[in-house]
């Protein structure tokens, strides 16, 4: 008996879906006649206020005497603590900072000498998941995307722990650290459970090291002989600070209050967020980088500056790559002039590439950081500038550092869960209401027919 093809799109589903199309369509038009804020953001970018937080905060603008906004260099503060600083803080003293930054967005305080080694230590222990649930839920079924197999995981999850449902804060905070210990674990098995099921590689688990921390531990347990330099991990430490947090707006952030002001697990709500992060609007874009200077290449001479702007203007004409008429990892949907972000990483990005002996890819990416906001800016009706953003760099980094496309997003998650940890742990800290904002509707009231009177 033949297995039924449930991914086929039959002619019956064509009809509907253009039925669909003929039927449910908003006239853009309607969305200033009420006023609505689409992407709840106005025509500057500035996002429709719809909570308070004290976990982070982005700052794009200045305000002049006349009260007027102003746009200025951004900057990102987690818990009121310049990103700047707690970078610089750390790279100066030649050592890591993700364990030092998920401390602060959680306690809101930075670590002491030995509140930072306790906290190691609790990340390290519970740096581990049960034989039972990587033969069973990883090795045993493989799946092609990296993100749908950690939110899958996470959600497995709740099976293994014997109080799943209690959203008391002691109890989620436990949830929380083990997520964020475990997340790397998750996204790195299941690329290679694929890759052995799939692609027929060999097929290794590298249990992660306690004296390792979460970027040494990643990239330990995802190469073949977990080796690695002292400065690859310390870039991709780097990298995970920097996309550890961004603000209670950005959409999978956003996703977590909406999603634990209903009172649901911790699972369910880490899930949900991984949902919005797969989109290639959010955390995909740094794949979506890649691709396109890869086709690029093999599309123009990239010695020559003049073919290169020639593809950039391909690009936003939608002639080129994916035809979406963007420049991937240009622009941002906050800041203006810069992303803290994207400069903080430029440098690292600038010391690998002299490792690896990419010096020229990275003057590839230069030059395309110098032209397309210029081009945009001709090419757009701006009502904001634009400027290189964090998944520019971050996507030449994990190419550097020779990481497969695939786990790209998932290492996106594995930084972020500590900011998604801090947002649900403050929504419920809060006791606020469940999150339910309006729609307005626009269709017209029609009567109802009996079925022997319709056409």
């Amino acid at each position: 008996m033949n297995e039924k093809n449930y991914s086929e799109i039959t002619p019956y589903i064509r009809k509907l879906a253009k039925l669909s199309n003929e039927s449910n369509a908003i006239h853009a038009d309607m969305y200033v006649e009420h006023d609505v804020k689409r992407g709840l953001r106005d025509l500057n970018g500035k996002g429709v206020v719809a909570g308070l937080t004290e976990v982070s905060n982005i700052k794009a603008k200045n305000t002049d005497a006349n009260g007027n906004e102003i746009p200025c260099e951004g900057e990102l503060y987690y818990r009121g603590v310049n990103i700047k600083d707690i970078t610089q803080g750390f790279l100066s003293e030649d050592r890591h900072g993700f364990e030092e930054s998920i401390f602060l967005l959680l306690f809101s305080k930075l670590p002491t000498r030995q509140e930072l080694a306790d906290f190691k230590a609790v990340l390290s222990e519970y740096r581990s998941l049960p034989p039972s649930f990587v033969r069973d839920m990883i090795l045993k079924a493989p799946g092609k995307n990296m993100m749908n197999i950690l939110s899958r995981s996470v959600l497995a999850l709740y099976a293994y722990d014997e109080n799943p449902d209690d959203i008391s804060i002691e109890n989620v905070l436990r949830q929380s650290l083990q997520l964020i210990a475990q997340f790397p674990l998750l996204s790195a098995y299941g690329y290679q459970s694929y890759q052995h099921y799939h692609n027929d590689k060999s097929l290794f688990i590298h249990y992660p090291k306690s004296e390792y921390d979460t970027a040494e531990n990643l990239l330990y347990v995802l190469r073949e002989h977990g080796e690695f330099t002292p400065l690859e991990a310390k870039v991709l430490d780097l990298a995970l600070v920097l996309h550890a947090e961004h603000g209670g707006g950005n959409n999978s952030s956003f996703t977590t209050h909406v999603v634990t002001s209903s009172g649901t697990d911790t699972y369910a709500a880490i899930s949900a967020a991984l949902g919005s992060l797969k989109g290639p609007r959010h955390g995909g874009a740094n794949v979506k980088v890649v691709e396109m200077f890869d086709d690029m290449k093999a599309s123009v001479n990239v010695k020559d500056k003049g073919q290169i702007k020639d593809y950039l203007v391909k690009l936003l004409d939608k002639q080129a790559f994916d035809q979406a008429g963007l420049v991937y990892g240009i622009g941002h949907a906050v800041y203006s002039k810069s992303d803290p972000r994207a400069d903080i990483l430029h440098q690292s990005a600038k010391l690998l590439s002299r490792e690896k002996g990419m010096e020229e890819e990275f003057e590839l990416y230069e030059t395309v950081a110098d032209l397309a906001p210029q081009l945009i800016a001709e090419k757009r009706k701006m009502y904001k500038g634009v400027s290189v953003n964090v998944d520019f760099y971050s996507g030449l980094v994990y190419k550097m550092l020779n990481l497969p496309h695939e786990i790209y997003t998932p290492i996106f998650a594995i930084a972020r869960i500590a900011g998604w940890s801090a947002h649900r742990i403050e929504e419920l800290q809060n006791a606020g209401k469940i999150i339910r904002p309006a729609y307005i509707n626009v269709k017209q009231t029609v009567a109802y027919e009996k079925i022997s009177d319709r056409k």
